[in-house]
């Protein structure tokens, strides 16, 4: 089951990355990850509350532990610092670079996560991961190739650098997740984790928006309303619920449903391609083939 649900994950987190890079084209960056934040909280709030000070969700998946003592928020907070340190380098990143580029680049986040599930929890590479692993380092350096036909140099543009620091952050991320609410490791409550570290994003974006953002805003670019926005919000939510789910389950496998998670990639680089008419097409395709190609050789070692 839980790798059905990585696939529905997969599918929702594609979206999220297509409506992000919609909302982001020529607009302001700090105020939409700030609604971003304040709409996912406002979706978990009600769980919280409901959960804390009523019973009508007792028995439920919906149902939040308490979980109002330090020693489990401050794990919590800890996530919170290092998802939104990714997502902030991650939206400026896919602000100023081509949808079919940032995909690929976010697809190999598997390899970094299963390089640190070996590492961490002594998870052991077979052949066909080490295949996946080399597939994924070639095709990352074939996409750095192509995208200097469009101005970008893999080895000197900042955002190529901001994307990829994303992307480690987010591994970092998911193997943290495995050690929050694996049974082996804190083993806290799904709901708990995604529920209060939302809204600790959401105060803390809320600080970098008075403090950062709203003074200097008339010499940045300036924020447009976009009813993309919210939707953002939406599917993020869903498809972490989802796959906060999945990790739960007791056979779960954080290299496994993190590599299945980044096959979003292809939702996004085929948005990139029809609404955005990205350019150099035929090329990056090949290298998502590649990447592609990597995931399947890390599911099959990974059987």
């Amino acid at each position: 089951m839980w790798l059905s649900l990585a696939f529905v994950s997969a599918i929702l987190l594609g979206l999220y990355d297509s409506l992000k890079k919609e909302s982001l084209d020529g607009n302001a960056v700090v105020p939409i990850l700030f609604l971003n934040t304040l709409f996912c909280t406002l979706i978990f709030l009600p769980f919280i509350l409901l959960s804390n000070f009523g019973t009508c969700l007792d028995g439920s998946i919906f149902k939040v532990s308490p979980g109002w003592n330090w020693d489990e928020q401050k794990w919590v907070i800890l996530k919170s610092v290092i998802v939104l340190s990714s997502w902030m380098l991650g939206y400026f990143a896919m602000k100023h670079l081509p949808l079919t580029i940032v995909g690929p680049v976010n697809a190999t986040r598997p390899v970094m996560v299963l390089v640190g599930a070996m590492l961490v929890f002594g998870e052991r590479l077979n052949a066909w991961q080490w295949a996946g692993v080399v597939l994924a380092a070639v095709s990352f350096v074939m996409l750095g190739r192509s995208s200097r036909k469009e101005g970008i140099d893999f080895k000197h543009d900042v955002w190529i650098y901001a994307l990829v620091g994303a992307a480690v952050l987010g591994a970092v991320s998911g193997l943290y997740d495995k050690y929050l609410m694996n049974p082996d490791g804190l083993g806290l409550d799904k709901m708990l984790v995604q529920g209060w570290y939302n809204l600790y994003q959401c105060v803390l974006m809320g600080i970098m928006m008075v403090f950062l953002w709203y003074p200097s805003r008339k010499h940045t670019t300036p924020f447009r309303w976009r009813w993309s926005i919210p939707f953002i919000s939406i599917f993020l939510s869903i498809a972490d619920f989802v796959y906060f789910y999945a990790l739960s389950l007791p056979d779960a496998m954080i290299s496994i449903v993190s590599m299945v998670r980044r096959s979003s990639v292809v939702v996004s680089f085929l948005f990139g391609a029809l609404v955005f008419r990205e350019k150099n097409l035929r090329s990056k395709t090949v290298d998502l083939l590649l990447v592609i190609l990597g995931m399947v050789f890390l599911y099959l070692g990974s059987r």
